[in-house]
C-alpha cells in the first residue's frame, strides 16, 4: 500500500482532530491490515463536484462523514462572505438518511459560526421544497443533505445558489477553488449545533412546506377532474422526504381516492422494504405494484428519498401493472400539459439523453424546444435564460425521472410531478383510455421511440481509469457501422465538435464540455455514452425510431432496438 495512504490512515487513528469512534474505526482497519478498505479510504479526498459530495458514510478522507462535511461548508461560506450574502443567508434541508440530520446540523454551526443566516427545515425536506424555499426568503445559497435515490450506505450534500437552482458556471467552479483551499481541519470555524441554534441567525422555516403547497396547486390544469375523478391512486415515498407533503398537496387538490402504502410510509435511512430506493429501479416498485394490485389501484406512483423524481406504474387494458420508464412518463405530462391553451413564446427544456420523442410533441405544437446537457442545473439555467426573455416555460425533463412543470422551483420537483401524474391519468380514465393505449396514440401520431440504457460499474481506484481509456477509444476509433446500420456523425461534447462519418468535423455542439460521446446513427437511431457524475459507472443511452400503427409493429420495432443495443455492448466488451 502506498505510504502516503499508510500515512493519512495513521493520522485519521490517532490525531485528536477526530472523534474516538472515528479514531477506533481507523484504528481497527490498520490492526486488521485491511489494505483494500484503507485504499479506497484514502487513495482521494472525496470530491466536491457539480453535484456536491456524494459518497459512502464512513471514516476516511474519501467518505461521507462530518469532517469533511465542516470543510465543504469552510469553503461554502467563504465564498458567499466574498459574495457580499452573508446576511442573505442559506436554506438547509435533509431527507430521511442515516447521517443527514448531523449534516445539516453541522453545516448550521458552521456558518453561524462565520456569520451567516441559516434558515433550517426542522423536519425533513424535499429537495423542491428547499429550492422554492431560497427563492422565498431571497437566500445566498441552500444545502441539501441527501444521496437523492442512492442506497442506505450513501449520503450527499447538494449545494444550490441565489436562483434556487444547483451551481452552474462560474459558480461551481469558485466554490470548489474556495472548498480546496480548506486542507486542515484547524481552518473551520464552527459551534456547537446548540449554540447555534439559539442565535439570532438561526431561523426555522417549516412554514415554507405550506407555503409551497399553495403554490403549487395553482399549477393543476382541471381543478374540478381532480375534486371528481374516481381514479384510484396508491403512493410511497420509499421511507422518505415525501411522506407528509404529497399527501397533503393531494388532500388539497382534491383527490378523494389517494392511499399511501403504509410499508414504505415512514421516513427510514436503513430503506428497510426498498434497499435500493431508486423508482427507476423495477425492485424497488415491486412491492407497491404488488400491494395496488391488491387494492385495485389505477396508478402507483412512488418518490425517491428527497422527493424530487417519481416512478410510476399504471393498470393496462389487459389489467396487468406497467412500469412506465421516465421517458413515457415525461411524454405523458408533456401530451397533456399541450392539451390546454398553450402561453405564446413557451418552450420545453430537456437533455440530450432524453427521448427525442419530447422534441417531437414540444415542436409539433409550436412550442420551442431546448436540449441542453445531463442534469438539472442545466435545464434550470436554461429555463431562467429563456425567461428573462419573456418567455414561458412550460416544461422541463430528463429521462432519469426528473421533471418541473413550474417555474417556482429551479430543480426536478416529484412532488408536484405526482400530482401532474394524477391528474393526466384522470383524464385519461375520464375518456375510458388506459395509459397504455395513451402512449400507443402517441407513437402513432409523433412516432415510436423505444428507449433504455444499461450501465457499466467500474468501482475504485482503477475503475475511474478503465472508464476514461474506454471513453478515448471512441473518440479514437469510433465505430462506423453497429449492427449493419452505418454511423452518420459523431458529437464529442468534450472538445464541443461534431464529425461526420468520414471523420470531418461538420458542426459544434454548442453546450459546455461534457466528458460525453454520441453515435448518430441511420433511421434516426442514436447512442450516448456517458461517464455518471455521482456513481462510478458509464452510462449507455439507446434510442430508436418507428412508425408503427399496430401492436405487431411495437413488437418488431423493440426486437431491432434490442439487437442494436447488444450488438453495441458485444463490440465495446471484445
Amino acid at each position: 500500500m502506498e505510504k502516503d495512504i499508510w500515512k493519512k490512515a495513521h493520522v485519521w487513528a490517532e490525531s485528536d482532530d477526530f472523534d474516538k469512534t472515528t479514531r477506533h474505526e481507523i484504528q481497527t482497519l490498520i490492526d486488521e491490515k485491511n489494505e483494500k478498505e484503507l485504499q479506497d479510504r484514502f487513495w482521494k479526498d472525496l470530491e466536491f463536484g457539480t453535484g456536491g459530495l456524494r459518497g459512502i458514510l464512513g471514516a476516511g478522507s474519501n467518505r461521507m462523514n462530518v469532517y469533511n462535511i465542516r470543510k465543504v461548508t469552510q469553503g461554502l461560506a467563504n465564498y458567499i462572505i466574498l459574495q457580499n450574502g452573508a446576511y442573505q443567508g442559506v436554506v438547509i434541508g435533509r431527507d430521511s438518511r442515516n447521517g443527514s440530520l448531523e449534516f445539516a446540523q453541522e453545516a448550521a454551526s458552521v456558518l453561524v459560526a462565520n456569520g451567516i443566516r441559516v434558515y433550517f427545515f426542522r423536519d425533513i425536506c424535499p429537495t423542491p421544497v428547499a429550492s422554492f424555499t431560497i427563492l422565498q426568503v431571497g437566500a445566498k445559497a441552500g444545502i441539501m443533505n441527501t444521496a437523492s435515490h442512492n442506497p442506505r450506505e450513501y449520503n450527499g450534500y447538494k449545494v444550490f445558489w441565489d436562483d434556487g437552482a444547483q451551481l452552474v458556471p462560474p459558480h461551481d467552479e469558485l466554490v470548489m477553488q474556495e472548498i480546496k483551499r480548506i486542507t486542515e481541519l484547524s481552518a473551520v470555524k464552527r459551534m456547537d449545533f446548540a449554540e447555534a441554534e439559539k442565535s439570532s441567525l438561526f431561523e426555522y422555516c417549516d412554514s415554507y412546506f405550506d407555503h409551497y403547497i399553495q403554490a403549487a396547486k395553482m399549477f393543476i390544469r382541471d381543478s374540478e377532474l381532480c375534486r371528481s375523478t374516481d381514479l384510484k391512486v396508491l403512493y410511497s415515498p420509499l421511507h422518505g422526504a415525501g411522506y407528509k407533503i404529497v399527501p397533503q398537496l393531494m388532500n388539497v387538490i382534491g383527490f378523494q381516492h389517494f392511499e399511501v402504502f403504509q410499508v414504505q410510509a415512514q421516513p427510514d435511512g436503513n430503506f428497510p422494504s426498498a434497499p435500493y430506493p431508486n423508482p427507476e429501479n423495477p425492485q424497488a416498485m415491486q412491492p407497491g405494484i404488488k400491494h395496488a394490485e391488491g387494492k385495485k389501484s389505477d396508478l402507483f406512483i412512488a418518490t425517491d428519498p428527497d422527493a424530487d423524481r417519481i416512478g410510476v406504474a399504471c393498470k393496462s387494458q389487459h389489467n396487468n401493472y406497467l412500469l412506465l420508464n421516465g421517458n413515457q412518463i415525461g411524454a405523458l405530462i408533456l401530451d397533456y400539459l399541450v392539451r390546454y391553451l398553450i402561453p405564446q413564446n413557451s418552450f420545453v427544456v430537456s437533455t440530450i439523453v432524453s427521448s427525442p420523442l419530447i422534441s417531437k410533441i414540444a415542436r409539433a405544437h409550436g412550442v420551442e424546444y431546448i436540449e441542453c446537457l445531463t442534469g438539472f442545473r442545466w435545464i434550470s439555467a436554461k429555463m431562467q435564460e429563456l425567461r428573462a426573455q419573456g418567455k414561458n416555460f412550460l416544461f422541463g425533463m430528463e429521462e432519469s425521472h426528473g421533471y418541473n412543470i413550474s417555474s417556482l422551483v429551479h430543480d426536478k420537483d416529484g412532488v408536484s410531478a405526482t400530482a401532474i401524474f394524477a391528474e393526466l391519468a384522470a383524464f385519461h380514465k375520464h375518456q375510458h383510455v388506459g395509459l397504455d393505449q395513451a402512449l400507443f396514440e402517441i407513437a402513432k401520431k409523433y412516432g415510436y421511440f423505444k428507449d433504455s440504457q444499461e450501465s457499466l460499474s467500474f468501482p475504485g481506484a482503477e475503475g475511474v481509469l478503465t472508464m476514461q481509456k474506454m471513453m478515448d477509444e471512441f473518440r479514437a476509433k469510433p465505430f462506423a457501422e453497429i449492427n449493419s446500420i452505418k454511423v452518420e456523425k459523431y458529437a464529442d461534447f468534450e472538445t464541443g465538435i461534431i464529425k461526420d462519418a468520414q471523420n470531418k468535423p461538420v458542426g459544434w455542439t454548442n453546450l459546455p464540455k461534457s466528458n460525453v460521446f454520441v453515435f448518430y446513427l441511420e433511421n434516426n437511431a442514436r447512442i450516448v455514452a456517458r461517464p455518471s457524475g455521482t456513481e462510478p459507472k458509464i452510462k449507455f443511452y439507446f434510442s430508436t425510431e418507428h412508425s408503427v400503427n399496430c401492436e405487431h409493429c411495437v413488437q418488431q420495432a423493440d426486437t431491432e432496438h434490442q439487437a442494436l443495443k447488444e450488438t453495441f455492448l458485444s463490440m465495446i466488451h471484445s
